[in-house]
């Protein structure tokens, strides 16, 4: 329980925010602001006009002047239509630069999570990611679309209301100055609470998401073990923390709009009297003149003054009532601005992965077309470069690792894999088998030790060469919408059809690929679901496969096949795996018997290291394991 009196951080929108989203804004699309600053100046200058015709439209019925009473008319309907030509262009503007900007700020965003560590969507839902995209995002578009512009308008329109009416007098423009500070003073302490909930709300949706999204994913397990109403007791608690900040934040936001609306009423009235008063007052003329024009309040002027100040009223009434939408804009702007600050993986890796060949001497050199031969092209300080073959040499070296400081997962771990052998680690779940393997993709950085590849340490390597390097079949298949052909060649993009098909025989794939509609060319959508979990993993073996990578990754590859296409996969991966250097990962030890040494891991140690008959002949763990009869957990 926090301590008596604690609060804890108060959510609130970084000031650097908006001026942020304004220099992106302006960045791509400048000059159509500026245009679009033209078009609401003439609108605003048009708005703002009403009371001078009306001052002169009075004058000159007064007076008799037929003539002036023609011209102000005139000119009075020139400038509306001008107005409303105005209005149309700024409309056509802002709608492209409003789809431009999100569509921009869409693809930085994209571009970004291209580069974040797999650290990154292990420790956030995807339903949170994917409320950036779309909530967050959509109200950017509320924001660059009405509330900019609407806050332009009323700014440019206020400085020409203000100007005029210091024309006409500056004593009713006093009383006008005093209900601006009034006004303003409203919308700080009502605007403020707003925005704190906003932010509130904002993350509220985004967990809210991130749970709707799990419960759709899990829902044959929630099925299955008859969770149906804890699930919605779980989302209830939080669509009610989503009501409650979602009212705060709007509650603030609509009470502005009645209060600036009734203070604009009173406004108009307290002129009309205070104007009154004063055109019928005693006062000297000079006092009563006290403007840029020098004219005398009269019942000319005074009518003139109160549409510029239900003119000035309105347009503060009418930003208030956008206080929702910009928040609410802010609080999402923070969010993606998180997400794009968001530490980049680091890759600070020179050494980069080549085709080579060799030449008269056999000695290896860079070649530009695909020969089959792999090399890393190693640069050093003096200038020179060196080839290192790519065979799939791999050590580890005493590697301490940790997903925090605090907690080791593999501790002192030595593994020495010969190129073209074939390593196995077996051990109960959280052991840390796949920590292994994501370490030798580097997802993540080993606190101590070293990691070799063909006696190069990997954290020399350029990330993309050597994830190329490494073929991977994952126990969570994923396959993207398309067709099967193009799921295959997802391993490589320049493979041919017929290396795909290839791949596929070898993989045991080409048998159920035929027998689909389409054959090859049958769409899948929704993650393959048209497809069992067994076809889906042989697909991913075959993109594995059609990569040709010299060093395979198979964690529990073949954990949802039936046992008899197993052995299908089996004679696959096992003509796939010759030459190959390759770690499995398997509760089945059948598919790990064949390996040239398994490693037993426990709590992030290996504790028995050895080939299935020698650690048959310990009589250890593995023994114990094999027999079916060893608790990991203990």
């Amino acid at each position: 329980m926090p301590p008596k009196g604690f609060r804890g951080p108060r959510p609130e929108i970084n000031k650097e925010t908006f001026p942020r989203l304004i220099k992106m804004l302006f960045k791509n699309y400048k000059w159509q602001f500026i245009a679009v600053a033209f078009c609401v100046l003439v609108s605003a200058l048009a708005g703002s006009s009403t009371g001078i015709f009306l001052e002169k439209i009075i004058t000159a019925i007064t007076v008799g002047d037929a003539e002036s009473l023609k011209n102000v008319v005139i000119f009075m309907a020139s400038l509306f239509v001008l107005a409303i030509a105005g209005g149309t262009a700024k409309g056509l503007i802002m709608a492209n630069v409003t789809q431009g900007f999100l569509k921009d700020i869409r693809v930085e965003m994209f571009d970004k999570m291209q580069n974040l560590p797999i650290k990154y969507f292990d420790t956030n839902t995807h339903g949170d990611i994917m409320s950036m995209y779309t909530n967050d995002v959509d109200a950017l578009r509320q924001l660059v679309s009405e509330s900019l512009i609407s806050v332009l308008q009323t700014f440019i329109t206020l400085l020409v209301v203000v100007g005029v009416m210091l024309y006409y007098s500056i004593w009713l423009t006093l009383i006008v100055g005093a209900f601006i500070a009034l006004m303003m003073f409203s919308v700080k302490k009502i605007g403020g609470n707003s925005a704190k909930y906003f932010v509130k709300q904002q993350a509220s949706l985004g967990k809210l998401e991130g749970f709707v999204e799990e419960g759709i994913n899990g829902q044959k397990v929630i099925k299955v073990f008859t969770h149906e109403e804890e699930t919605k007791a779980d989302f209830d608690v939080l669509n009610e923390q989503y009501r409650s900040d979602a009212t705060k934040a709007n509650t603030f936001a609509n009470i502005l709009g009645p209060i600036m609306n009734n203070m604009g009423h009173f406004l108009y009235v307290f002129l009309a009297v205070v104007g009154t008063l004063i055109a019928v007052s005693t006062m000297p003329e000079s006092l009563k003149s006290l403007s840029i024009s020098g004219k005398v309040i009269d019942i000319a002027i005074i009518v003139a003054f109160l549409p510029m100040s239900k003119t000035f009223s309105q347009n503060i009434s009418h930003v208030s009532q956008q206080i929702n939408s910009v928040f609410l804009a802010l609080a999402g702007a923070e969010r993606i601005f998180a997400l794009i600050d968001e530490t980049p993986e680091v890759d600070d890796g020179y050494v980069t992965l080549v085709n080579a060949k060799r030449d008269e001497t056999g000695n290896l050199v860079e070649s530009q077309t695909r020969t089959g031969l792999w090399a890393w092209k190693h640069p050093h300080g003096d200038g020179t470069t060196t080839y290192t073959e790519l065979k799939g040499d791999v050590v580890l070296e005493n590697v301490n690792f940790g997903y925090n400081d605090d907690t080791l997962v593999l501790k002192n771990i030595s593994i020495y894999a010969k190129p073209g052998q074939k390593v196995a680690f077996v051990g109960a779940t959280g052991a840390g088998k796949t920590t292994i393997t994501n370490l030798l993709n580097r997802f993540y950085n080993i606190q101590e030790g070293k990691i070799r590849y063909d006696g190069i340490n990997i954290n020399k390597i350029k990330l993309d060469d050597l994830r190329r390097s490494l073929g991977m079949v994952l126990q969570d298949t994923t396959l993207f919408t398309g067709t099967v052909m193009d799921n295959i060649r997802y391993g490589r993009l320049d493979a041919t059809d017929e290396e795909c098909i290839n791949a596929s025989k070898l993989a045991g794939a080409d048998d159920f690929i035929a027998r689909l509609p389409d054959g090859y060319q049958t769409e899948l959508t929704a993650d393959g679901t048209n497809l069992s979990q067994g076809q889906r993993q042989l697909l991913s073996i075959a993109r594995a496969t059609v990569a040709d990578a010299p060093v395979m990754i198979l964690d529990e590859a073949t954990s949802s096949i039936d046992t008899r296409t197993e052995s299908l996969v089996q004679k696959g991966t096992d003509t796939l795996m010759e030459g190959r250097t390759v770690f499995v990962i398997a509760h089945r030890l059948s598919t790990v018997r064949n390996s040239n040494v398994i490693m037993v891991l426990d709590h992030g140690v290996i504790i028995e290291r050895g080939s299935h008959n020698e650690l048959l002949d310990k009589k250890g763990s593995y023994y114990e394991l094999y027999n079916g009869s060893f608790d990991f957990d203990d």
